[in-house]
Parts: C-alpha cells; structure tokens; sequence
C-alpha cells in the first residue's frame, strides 16, 4: 500500500473557504475513488493557521494513479482550488507492516 500525504499552505483570507471545499467537495469525492482504503482531513492547527493536510492510504500505486493520472507524484488540483491555495507540498510513502 502506498500513503500519500498531500498538505496546502492557503492564503490568509482564504482558509474558510478551503476548509469548506476540503470537507463538502473534495472528501465526498476522494471517498469514491476505487482503491482508496482510506483518508484522514487534517485541519489547521493555532501555531499552523493556514496549513491543511490529506493523508491517503491507497492499495496500489495504479490505483493512485487511475485517480490522479500518469504524474500522480505531483498534486491533482481541483480547479476550486485555484486562487485559494498558496503552496502545495505532496509525499509518498510505502505503508509499514506491522510487526
């Protein structure tokens, strides 16, 4: 399984308005997407005031990318999202097995 970590920098007068799109837009879609095994929404924190994180868990990597194309290393952006997000940072990891 491969986790997927993707975080958003908003700009100032804009972090209601992600908080709205990442929770009624963007988590109802992600949840339909075949191969997605689960996602968690993380919301900003007092010392973090603009900064948003996805993490995903996905059985495989073709699933990931039957979701978000042949460059699913980079950041599949929601055309919502334009002008509201200021930067994007997004991380792939192989999910440990636990002992």
């Amino acid at each position: 399984m491969i986790v997927r970590i993707f975080r958003a920098i908003i700009h100032d007068d804009k972090t209601d308005h992600f908080r709205a799109f990442m929770l009624e837009t963007a988590l109802p879609l992600m949840r339909k997407q075949p191969g997605l095994v689960s996602i968690t929404p993380c919301l900003p924190r007092p010392e973090t005031p603009n900064e948003f994180c996805l993490v995903m868990v996905w059985e495989t990597v073709e699933a990931l990318a039957a979701f978000a194309g042949e460059d699913w290393r980079q950041p599949h952006i929601h055309p919502d999202e334009e002008g509201i997000v200021r930067e994007r940072f997004l991380h792939h990891y192989d999910l440990a097995e636990a002992a």
